[in-house]
């Protein structure tokens, strides 16, 4: 029954039980309509809308809670976002008429074309390090500490004791920034300086990348990049057409092919361009890079000449011309071309750990501020109570220690030394040196597929005929039957094909069934591949001339110097597998398609038509004549799910497209139709007329086409091996296991998305898959939904399409159930889309996200993403130079977050807490002096014993923590299980954290008790004894926390000790040298520390022997 949906405003077909919902009103309604949550609500007949209620109004409920809890920032940064709207007035982007070679004549400004990938500019650059480094708590903290010591009442110690880490740290991080801005501005130089050819009215002139305007052309000569967005004007090539590379745009490596508009083309000189009057309208800029509306006009003649334009006569920027010399005309430059509007701006990445890290200050700065409150309330708020409240908040600082960043900076240089030395991931290139630990925290990889997962080679597996299969194994018997059936002697008297010129006359419908022989059947069906497609040999010659014409051509058909180019790697593959059983494809052009036998003939054929590809039809035909014969001939391949209905009745199809899926192989069906004079003619004119209507031309045409596809001749199944990259299969294996759901998100078509998903076992082979049909609106895409929904433990395959819909309407539902899949596909998804599905991933579940590609369309999501890796492949370095992270192949990355990530993690969650603990100790001890001596602001330790207690005395072994591990690389890769702990985040957390504190807290008071308590008559003696202890506490707590000794730890802890026993002779000011040569100095130091440091051994000991860690059952 058809229903009108006035919110489409197009006719659906849909049952009739929903068409009562498809009215306005209930379209409006289904607001009221949530998806179901439930299973209960399948039992009622009527599921499909009437479902379970779900209160989304938590979501939208703001109150004061929210407010305190983050809701203020949120505020913030919605008025920040405004202000900044305001003032940059983003210009509206606007289609426009653009006249050849005249800039002049634009009517708009339109932006510079220039590359822009800097974060500062030199006005910028201090204010903008300053903000990034002060917007964390910890750094504003201690800018206000340090500044409070020039006010002279609020005096605790020397300045340089305040000052000297906080500039340090700053001039660590400006140095750092000024670096990486120095090297993105020679990139962006380089590119913006590359010189191409404009055409003048006198002449050609050189003119810099960043210095072309709309309205210019420009050549382009092979294997230049295109520098703007164009419409080709004219080529050198005599076809009229080029090819170009586009793995940087949209990831795939294969070649398209592009036509110049015709007006042009045919016009007798590249100088004539000027002699005419000529414009091309262009629709307004769009992030689309796959399709495009616009006009070709020449105004000179009479009547003027309009040409339509579409995607096939445009050059995107950040394209390479792959075949000839083009000219063409700028429409979109800089910040409006294809390319650019499909880059998002690179963030400054902030690690989880950092986060947390901040927030535990936060908890610090408030308990500094409670404890002198304290303080200050024991005093009696006497005198100038709330200066005193000051001093004892600068007293206490050292609660949240200043080389806590030192220590984790210099922490995240050390690990990316280490990941880049690491000889298992040899080329591993650490871009971001900040985010280190991310990479032991993630929850979700998302996936490239095109050169990340698979080499993009296409090898020719297994060729099926029904009765008899040929693999890899058997393809020379394929040879000899195709030398067998051109030796015969017919094959030279008539330039035909031999043992199937038999067979090819009596292929009419209204012929009886003959059963030929194996050698007819695989030469028919080698002959149908070899005709089949959309290759184009391209022949590489010396002088760099075109092609010799005519029969000239034939001496250049030399094997050693073609190769072939084509949309699809699929195509080559079956092309390069029909040359290397003996019929090879030699030329090619617009209208004609010539092969060459075993025996050396050459056959020509007629181009009659070409059905191209598409993703609806899913499948491409071809009408040929044979020149020698005059027989016309109709091949069809195509997918097995649309070539089924159309070939004729068999039993095996469907039975062995399921076995060649099975292995990993993309399968295509081939079929063939003969047709006389009379059938192909009738089909041409309907065919004519088809196409010359003004409405729906596209259903028209499809519908006389389709009277061709019926009782075609099955002729052979073919199945083809997209080679995955090395170690895929156990690389993915090892990230699951370890807790990381793994999407895949290509631009590539949904059957080869969902083949590559199943040979790399993303998806197992036990699992289900649920495609998701074609949606197109509310309507749709909520029924497809509640589909989905029924499915249990099944992965999804999405296209980008259908998921644009759904988020507009059903964001929310659709992250919800895609996360509970094991695995989910997105085909056909446009660079912005898959920055735009991390984006959602990150709000939605606030996991961590890791993004991995290789191409220029990736760069969006691995910017996007948490933690970004680039792989170094064979579609550029684009990727790679915007990454995080870089490696060269996909199974690096297993060792790069089992055994790296998870150590940097737990080093710097041990590091940052024992930092703290070292800061803690020293308040505790200030607090049980201060309350001890009348609760007096007075520093406990003073000038160079502080500066000492942080740097050489304790620095060498808290920093040594950072080659610390648990277990060793081997284990870590054998049980990835250990990752999933990480992910909870246990390592650096509330709890722990109280647990240092009160480590901190027992210790200070041991030991500044134990000192007061043991002292004998002189207050110089408390200094001595506790503060000895002290350094010799910190060293014995550094042994305690390791894990694996290392040579360098053992160094580190001998060599500080040495420090401090070598400072002692220097240090008369703070200490009585003569009470320390003293026995009774010594026994007291051993005492106390004893006191402090035992029962936690002893506390350890018990735990690892009755509640053992996971790692140490593996360790042991």
């Amino acid at each position: 029954e058809v229903c009108c949906s006035s919110a489409e405003a197009r006719v659906t077909r849909a049952p009739c039980s929903l068409c009562r919902y498809q009215s306005e009103d209930d379209i409006s309604n289904l607001d009221e309509m949530p998806l179901m949550m439930s299973e209960e609500a399948f039992e009622n007949e009527e599921s499909d809308y009437h479902t379970l209620p779900r209160a989304r109004v938590g979501h939208r409920r703001r109150g004061l809670g929210w407010f305190l809890c983050g809701g203020w920032k949120v505020l913030c940064g919605s008025c920040c976002d405004c202000l900044l709207r305001t003032c940059r007035r983003r210009k509206e982007l606007k289609a426009r008429t653009v006249w050849l070679g005249c800039p002049e004549k634009c009517e708009e400004k339109y932006p510079k074309n220039g590359i822009k990938n800097q974060k500062y500019n030199i006005l910028t650059f201090v204010p903008g390090v300053l903000y990034q480094q002060f917007k964390f708590f910890l750094n504003l903290y201690f800018l206000v500490v340090a500044c409070s010591q020039f006010v002279p009442s609020l005096k605790i110690g020397y300045l340089y004791t305040y000052w000297a880490p906080l500039g340090f740290v700053l001039a660590v991080t400006m140095v750092r920034e000024a670096v990486d801005e120095v090297r993105r501005h020679r990139r962006d130089k380089e590119m913006n300086s590359q010189l191409y050819s404009k055409l003048t009215v006198r002449g050609k002139v050189q003119v810099k990348s960043s210095d072309i305007q709309v309205g210019d052309l420009i050549i382009v000569e092979k294997n230049q990049r295109v520098p703007a967005d164009m419409i080709f004007l004219r080529t050198s090539e005599k076809t009229g057409a080029c090819f170009i590379r586009t793995d940087q745009l949209d990831g795939e490596t294969d070649w398209k092919l592009k036509v110049a508009v015709a007006c042009t083309q045919r016009l007798p000189a590249v100088g004539d361009l000027f002699s005419i009057t000529a414009y091309v309208y262009a629709q307004q800029p769009e992030l689309d890079i796959h399709s495009f509306e616009g006009n070709f006009t020449r105004e000179d003649c009479d009547p003027p000449v309009h040409e339509s334009l579409s995607i096939e006569n445009t050059l995107w920027a950040s394209t390479v011309v792959a075949s000839g010399t083009v000219i063409g005309v700028v429409i979109y430059t800089g910040k409006e071309t294809r390319s650019v509007l499909n880059t998002s701006q690179s963030k400054n990445k902030v690690g989880l750990l950092d986060l947390e890290l901040n927030r535990l200050t936060k908890a610090l700065f408030l308990a500094q501020v409670v404890l002198s409150v304290v303080m200050v309330a024991l005093q009696g708020f006497v005198g100038p109570w709330f200066r005193n409240l000051f001093r004892f908040v600068v007293l206490f600082s050292y609660i949240i220690p200043i080389s806590l960043r030192v220590n984790l900076d210099m922490g995240k240089s050390a690990y990316g030394w280490i990941i880049m030395k690491d000889e298992n991931i040899p080329g591993t290139v650490v871009r971001t040196s900040t985010i280190p630990e991310e990479l032991g925290r993630l929850v979700y990889l998302l996936t490239d597929k095109t050169g990340t997962l698979t080499q993009n080679e296409m090898v020719f597996k297994r060729l099926h005929l029904g009765t008899v299969s040929y693999g890899t194994d058997t393809m020379d018997e394929v040879q000899s039957h195709i030398v067998q059936s051109h030796a015969q002697p017919c094959s030279v008297a008539s330039s035909g094909t031999g043992a199937s010129a038999t067979p090819s006359h009596t292929a009419t419908p209204s012929a009886p069934k003959v059963r030929k022989s194996v050698v007819s059947r695989v030469h028919e069906a080698v002959k149908a591949i070899a005709l089949c497609h959309n290759v184009t040999p391209v022949y590489e010659t010396r002088t760099g001339m075109a092609e010799a014409e005519g029969t000239e051509a034939d001496q250049d058909f030399g094997d050693h110097n073609r190769t072939y180019q084509a949309s699809s790697p699929d195509e080559v593959a079956l092309v390069r597998w029909t040359e290397s059983v003996g019929l090879t494809l030699v030329n090619r052009d617009l209208t004609s398609l010539q092969l060459k036998t075993p025996v050396g003939q050459i056959l020509t054929f007629t181009i009659l038509q070409i059905f191209p590809f598409t993703s609806e039809s899913k499948r491409m035909g071809i009408i040929v004549k044979e020149e020698a014969t005059g027989e016309i001939t109709f091949y069809m391949k195509g997918a097995d799910v649309a070539m089924a209905s159309i070939v004729q009745y068999n039993d095996w199809l469907e039975e062995e497209c399921g076995n060649m899926a099975r292995e990993g192989l993309r399968t295509l069906v081939v079929a063939k139709k003969s047709l006389s004079e009379e059938q192909y003619q009738d089909f041409e004119s309907r065919y004519n007329q088809a196409r010359l209507s003004l409405y729906d031309r596209a259903l028209k045409v499809a519908a006389v086409v389709e009277s061709l596809e019926r009782e075609m001749e099955l002729l052979c199944l073919t199945g083809v091996e997209d080679q995955l990259q090395t170690d895929v299969r156990p690389t993915l294996e090892l990230l699951r296991n370890a807790g990381i759901k793994i999407w895949m998100l290509t631009g590539d078509k949904l059957e080869t998305a969902t083949c590559i998903a199943k040979s790399s076992r993303l998806v197992a082979r036990s699992q289900d898959i649920h495609v998701f049909r074609p949606v197109s609106n509310r309507v749709e895409a909520h029924l497809e939904l509640n589909a989905f929904r029924r499915k249990h433990d099944c992965a999804l395959v999405i296209s980008g399409d259908s998921l644009e819909v759904c988020l507009r309407y059903y964001e929310h539902e659709l992250v919800e159930l895609a996360c509970q899949c094991p695995a989910v596909v997105c085909c056909r998804c446009s660079p912005t889309q898959k920055a735009q599905i991390v984006r959602l991933l990150q709000q939605h579940t606030a996991n961590r996200t890791c993004a991995i590609g290789d191409g220029g369309n990736d760069v969006s999501m691995i910017q996007a993403a948490d933690c970004g890796i680039g792989i170094e492949g064979k579609e550029g370095r684009q990727a790679s130079l915007a990454a995080d992270f870089s490696i060269t192949q996909f199974k690096h990355i297993g060792r790069l977050l089992m055994v790296h990530g998870r150590n940097s993690y737990k080093r710097s969650a041990a590091l940052g807490q024992f930092v703290m603990h070292r800061g803690m100790i020293i308040s505790a001890m200030q607090a049980v002096f201060s309350s001890i001596f009348y609760f007096a602001s007075v520093p406990l330790y003073q000038g160079f014993l502080m500066v000492g207690y942080a740097t050489i005395y304790t620095m060498f072994p808290v920093f040594s923590l950072v080659l610390d591990q648990d277990v060793k690389p081997e284990m870590a890769l054998l049980y990835p299980e250990l990752y999933k702990d990480l992910t909870k985040g246990r390592s650096l957390s509330f709890k722990t954290f109280f647990i240092w504190a009160l480590i901190s807290v027992y210790q200070g008071g041991i030991l500044m008790y134990g000192a007061l308590v043991l002292f004998d008559q002189e207050f110089v003696h408390v200094v001595a004894i506790s503060f000895t202890a002290l350094v010799l506490t910190e060293l014995l707590m550094v042994a305690l926390t390791v894990r694996t000794w290392h040579w360098l730890m053992v160094m580190a802890e001998f060599l500080s000790l040495g420090c401090y026993l070598a400072s002692l002779a220097f240090l008369n000011e703070y200490f009585d040298l003569s009470f320390i040569a003293t026995g009774a100095f010594l026994w007291k130091v051993c005492v106390i520390t004893l006191v402090s440091c035992l029962p936690l051994y002893i506390i350890k000991y018990l735990k690892r022997k009755f509640s053992p860690p996971s790692y140490s059952k593996l360790s042991s």
